[in-house]
């Protein structure tokens, strides 16, 4: 059941249309169900379930049923994931890290999830919270730049001279004066 939510979460995080069909559902996926951010079918799964659907995850531990819903979803035509065997299904899914406008994406081809976690962990220490405002920053700088002229090649010495200047560890730490310092010193008033 865990899995499951954490799928649901991912993918409503995303801006999917999601529906849970199980018995039995964490208490996030009851919570999220109550406020309508998703579907919830408090039922087993019936091949009717993939009429509607456009992409299945099977997120259960019961080998029958996931053969089953393997077959509805080819009859379907439906892509299917499977959270325990991502060799069987339609598609595998990378692990993401993401920090407002900036996704990274790790994939290992199903071959070891945990690698793929482990280097997911690692570049979510390493790609810090930061990087969100840093880059909301970056894009309105890049808009008021595109606004002015239309020189690409001027544009880059701006956003490397930025960079180089400190401007994400400046965002870090939340120095305000300091940002708007740089920010004055490469564009000017």
């Amino acid at each position: 059941r865990t899995v499951g939510s954490r799928k649901a979460k991912t993918l409503l995080k995303a801006g999917a249309r999601v529906t849970v069909v199980s018995p039995q559902v964490t208490a996030a996926i009851q919570s999220l169900a109550g406020t309508g951010e998703l579907i919830w079918h408090e039922r087993p799964y019936r091949a009717s379930d993939m009429e509607t659907m456009f992409l299945v995850f099977s997120a259960t531990d019961d080998p029958d049923l996931n053969q089953c819903i393997e077959a509805d979803a080819t009859r379907h035509h439906v892509l299917c994931n499977f959270a325990d065997a991502p060799d069987r299904g339609h598609f595998i899914l990378p692990s993401i890290v993401a920090r407002g406008d900036l996704l990274v994406s790790i994939s290992t081809s199903g071959k070891s999830p945990a690698v793929a976690r482990r280097l997911r962990q690692e570049m979510e220490a390493y790609f810090g919270e930061e990087y969100a405002p840093f880059l909301r920053l970056m894009g309105a700088i890049r808009e008021q730049l595109l606004a002015r002229t239309h020189a690409p090649e001027d544009h880059r010495k701006v956003f490397d001279r930025l960079i180089d200047g400190g401007l994400l560890a400046l965002v870090k730490s939340g120095d305000r004066e300091g940002i708007d310092t740089l920010l004055q010193s490469v564009l000017g008033d």
